[in-house]
């Protein structure tokens, strides 16, 4: 729980007394590789702190095929934002791409939490909107480019999450077959 805090007190300074609503709201919880932490076509009621491992928000494609549309990791909060915010119905879903540990709290408790601590709503705010521009800026730079140099810009940008996930998730997020993605990794060095 202590992480949490730790993050938290990059953007505000936490009192030992806050510390200890926050931590009560949260509840600590353990998902192997693979597991589903949300699954689509529901509303997404819980937001996670990943603690340990990396979590991906993926969706299947109209096609059938299994999409990552981004990798969450240690100190990120991860969440179907849309459907936590909104009760909406989310497309998306969202699986332990490694054995993860993620400190969970759900829309009820979170309401609970910021009538107690009201700036709690505003950091949060303030973390996903840091976190959504970093989304949108690792999705564009890999706009336009072949599959080799997204391979390449992955590794510069994303090189704590390359060999941590499995090779199929990576494909999935740069758009290319794990036969293909086999192959440039073969060839990049």
């Amino acid at each position: 729980m202590e992480k949490l805090v730790q993050f938290l007190n990059t953007y505000r300074s936490i009192s030992d007394a806050e510390a200890e609503i926050i931590m009560s709201h949260f509840e600590l919880k353990h998902f192997k590789e693979a597991a589903y932490l949300f699954t689509g076509g529901n509303v997404c009621n819980s937001l996670y702190f990943v603690v340990n491992g990396i979590l991906r928000i993926c969706a299947i494609n109209d096609k059938g095929l299994d999409i990552t549309h981004y990798f969450i990791k240690e100190h990120q909060f991860c969440t179907i934002l849309d459907s936590f915010n909104n009760c909406n119905i989310a497309h998306g879903s969202i699986q332990a791409s490694s054995s993860v540990e993620v400190l969970e709290i759900s829309r009820k408790n979170f309401q609970k939490l910021c009538l107690n601590l009201p700036f709690m709503a505003d950091l949060v705010d303030r973390v996903n909107q840091e976190r959504l521009l970093e989304k949108i800026r690792l999705k564009n730079i890999y706009s336009g480019e072949d599959s080799t140099n997204r391979y390449k810009l992955f590794l510069r940008e994303q090189p704590d999450i390359v060999y941590r996930v499995p090779l199929n998730h990576v494909a999935s997020y740069l758009n290319v077959t794990p036969q293909s993605l086999s192959r440039i990794r073969r060839n990049v060095k």
